[in-house]
């Protein structure tokens, strides 16, 4: 039951990870990624008349929403039942005005990101780059050296 409650080695996630990622597309014939998550809760939310600026399809694609929500139900679990350390959602920092403006502004900027990415960093890195697409990866070497930039900036 240890195993359950440590942190995992990359060596072990990993591959977990890269081998949900076809199976996920040989068993079911569905694409790994949540971005598009999104896109059907506005399909929900929007009335019929504004819902054509959409190109989804919510029978098709609809699964990707209970998805997201497995994850976010899974990450609670295993952070509040199945660690052994305390775990914080957000620092302390962002517990104040300021840092609810960051997170603001960051969820703009990474929706945006997504929208114009054509995808998430998840999608593109992890399913993109297992089905060889190369828009995958331009983006996830943008991803990449854009993380790197705002890292070497930050710290000076």
């Amino acid at each position: 039951m240890n195993a359950f409650f440590e942190p995992w080695n990359w060596y072990v996630a990993g591959p977990i990870i890269g081998l949900f990622v076809p199976a996920l597309l040989i068993i079911s014939n569905k694409m790994l990624g949540i971005s598009s998550a999104f896109e059907n809760i506005c399909m929900m939310v929007f009335p019929k008349e504004k819902q054509s600026i959409f190109k989804f399809n919510v029978e098709e694609n609809g699964w990707k929403l209970y998805f997201s929500i497995g994850i976010a139900i899974g990450g609670f679990v295993a952070a509040n039942y199945l660690s052994s350390l305390p775990i914080h959602f957000l620092p302390e920092e962002y517990h104040y005005y300021p840092g609810y403006i960051k997170l603001f502004i960051g969820g703009i900027l990474v929706g945006f990101g997504t929208r114009y990415a054509n995808g998430c960093t998840s999608g593109h890195s992890i399913f993109g780059l297992s089905i060889l697409q190369s828009s995958s990866l331009k983006a996830t070497l943008s991803f990449f050296v854009g993380g790197l930039l705002y890292t070497f900036f930050a710290s000076l």
